[in-house]
């Protein structure tokens, strides 16, 4: 059976340099815990996966599948070695009959077989990276060891909830061997796995959940936006699987939503309060969904989609420096210090929300590596005949069209700037399209002097020849996007904004069940300094700009700022606590005079207050 063609595909990771305060930010993940886990935290270090006696499951593989493309758009010496090292010990306890996965033969049928899905689709990374030969024999005997051995052993849980990953890994073998077997494996995952398509059909989970489950569980839905559009690839039905992606997408949006592009759970499905949570694996998964969905589609929607997580949901619930992280954030975190008494949190901990090595469940330590790294992948992508900038971030690629060099880069600033410069170079006369992607958000804007439609592709077809540069000039208002319970957040292209919140973070250094967690990778509540208690008032918004200076989302020098008219009210705590704001203020009456107070992009916050009344 012949496999419907991707509308896209990503270039080989080193094709690809990051640039600008993109490069600056995956060095700064090489730099902090991502770049350290392999070193400090057992479950990585001492892992069954290369012969240790820790976590021998998901946590290996997911620090990999970030990890390598670091490693690789970084070129990074070192982080390339410390990456083959486990690719090698991983390969060189692959069985005979082809399992992977570390544990005792006799303990094949409890292992849940997604860390099956997961190693192969992070071999399948190592390979678009390295290039090495290895990798497809070992794909091959991991997948069809796979296929004998859920016929008498049934998919469930983990693995259940996330069948459709294993077409990832599934695919790309068969469009390099075109073995038949392999659409036969795809057919039996998509038996024995959750037919998400049948219960969004027939959806009951609009209120928040408290109980724990599989079918609500933020990350399963979060990964299982794409689930249609993957199965699709088999029978040419993309296009009804983008059909469901938006159904099931728009239902989590509208019961579950959160105002920045994402809906909560923490762990389950946890409504549209401001002061529910969201757990960072479903941030990154989330995003993984879109680009697969793009990549398969073409429909720049979905890019959108991605951004509004990147440049907001993914660096805010990530400490500045990436040496600590969030399993939970908040829309309006006012504090992050342990709940006293019953968390707010749906299933999670009274620890979900602080910034520590692995607050809650160490998943997210592991998992949240391949969000900036895969976004840089998909900068620039290949398009038939063309190349798109696909994420607006500074970048460059470096290919061969039909025998001539070919590079093209974008020098920019957006997020934080509404503008960039495109240059292509060529070794010789050469016709291709450059492609660029209009972000919906732009009220105007013109590419190579020409105006372009927002929310669409732009193209520039021509012969390119030596050095050319092409000007994106784009204007974005600031608007308030109408939120629940009579509340508003404040947006300014792909940025929304919080109010700025003096902070003080109090350092826990400790050892739990055999994990230190010591400077720079220890835990800390974060305690608010300055008011928080505000609403939008009237008059006008004014925008500054400024250099970056350390870190891209720095919370003490963001790259932009909003300044608005605030006045304070009387918001309160919720009830049972006296550190969490409630979630509708006890009244909106002003207790201050309107006066100018700074706002800051979402994800340069660690305390905010983002849904406020208007």
């Amino acid at each position: 059976m012949k496999l419907a063609n991707p509308k896209y595909e990503t270039f080989p990771a080193p094709a690809l340099r990051p640039t600008g305060w993109l490069q600056k930010q995956l060095r700064i993940q090489a730099e902090g815990l991502s770049g350290n886990l392999d070193k400090i935290w057992p479950d990585i270090r001492d892992s069954r996966w290369i012969g240790g006696n820790c976590e021998g499951w998901e946590r290996v593989p997911y620090w990999l599948d970030g990890f390598i493309p670091l490693a690789w758009l970084l070129d990074d010496e070192d982080l390339k070695a410390r990456a083959k090292r486990y690719i090698d010990g991983i390969l060189a306890q692959q069985k005979p009959d082809g399992w992977i996965c570390p544990c005792e033969d006799h303990e094949r049928g409890r292992y849940d077989v997604w860390a099956t899905f997961l190693i192969c689709k992070v071999l399948v990374v190592y390979y678009e990276c390295s290039g090495d030969e290895r990798i497809e024999d070992a794909v091959r005997r991991a997948l069809y060891n796979l296929m004998l051995h859920i016929r008498g052993n049934t998919l469930f849980n983990w693995a259940a909830a996330r069948w459709f990953e294993g077409l990832v890994s599934i695919y790309w073998l068969y469009d390099r061997t075109g073995e038949k077997w392999l659409p036969y494996l795809a057919g039996m995952l998509r038996v024995q796995g959750t037919g998400y398509r049948d219960l969004f059909d027939n959806w009951m989970d609009q209120a928040p959940h408290t109980d724990w489950n599989y079918q609500t569980h933020v990350v399963n839905l979060a990964m299982a936006i794409k689930s249609e559009v993957l199965g699709g690839r088999l029978g040419d039905r993309v296009a009804e699987g983008e059909a469901f992606a938006e159904k099931m997408l728009g239902l989590l949006q509208k019961y579950h939503g959160t105002a920045v592009g994402h809906f909560t759970g923490d762990e389950n499905l946890s409504g549209d309060s401001p002061i529910q949570g969201t757990e960072l694996c479903g941030v990154v998964e989330a995003m993984y969904s879109y680009e697969q969905i793009f990549l398969l589609t073409g429909n720049a929607v979905w890019l959108d989609r991605l951004e509004t997580l990147a440049y907001n949901a993914l660096p805010a619930t990530i400490s500045p420096d990436m040496w600590t992280h969030q399993y939970d954030q908040m829309v309006n975190q006012m504090a992050c210090v342990r709940f006293m008494g019953r968390p707010i949190f749906g299933t999670n901990s009274v620890e979900a929300h602080l910034f520590g090595l692995e607050p809650n469940f160490g998943c997210c330590t592991a998992n949240f590596n391949q969000g900036w790294p895969k976004l840089a992948w998909h900068t620039f992508l290949k398009g038939e005949g063309s190349i798109l900038s696909a994420v607006l971030a500074p970048a460059t690629v470096k290919t061969e069209i039909n025998g001539v060099s070919v590079e093209v880069s974008l020098d920019t600033l957006y997020p934080f700037r509404s503008s960039g410069n495109y240059t292509v170079k060529t070794s010789a006369p050469v016709e291709f399209a450059l492609e660029v992607r209009i972000p919906a958000w732009a009220k105007n804007a013109t590419l190579d002097g020409a105006p372009v439609e927002a929310g669409k592709i732009a193209r520039i077809d021509r012969i390119w020849e030596g050095e050319t540069t092409v000007e994106l000039a784009m204007d974005f208002d600031i608007v308030f996007e109408e939120r629940p319970r009579e509340m508003a957040v404040l947006r300014r292209g792909p940025l929304y904004y919080s109010v700025h919140i003096d902070e003080e973070w109090k350092m826990h250094e400790f050892e739990r069940h055999g994990v230190v967690r010591k400077y720079p990778y220890c835990d800390y509540e974060i305690y608010p300094k300055s008011p928080w208690n505000w609403a939008f008032g009237e008059g006008e918004c004014t925008v500054t700009e400024r250099d970056i200076v350390d870190y891209p989302f720095s919370s003490e020098h963001p790259p932009v700022e909003i300044t608005a008219p605030l006045y304070q009210i009387d918001w309160g705590y919720e009830e049972g606590y006296n550190d969490l704001c409630a979630k509708v203020p006890n009244s909106r009456e002003p207790i201050s005079e309107t006066m100018p107070v700074k706002m800051k992009p979402y994800g340069c916050t660690n305390l905010r207050m983002t849904e406020l009344p208007r």
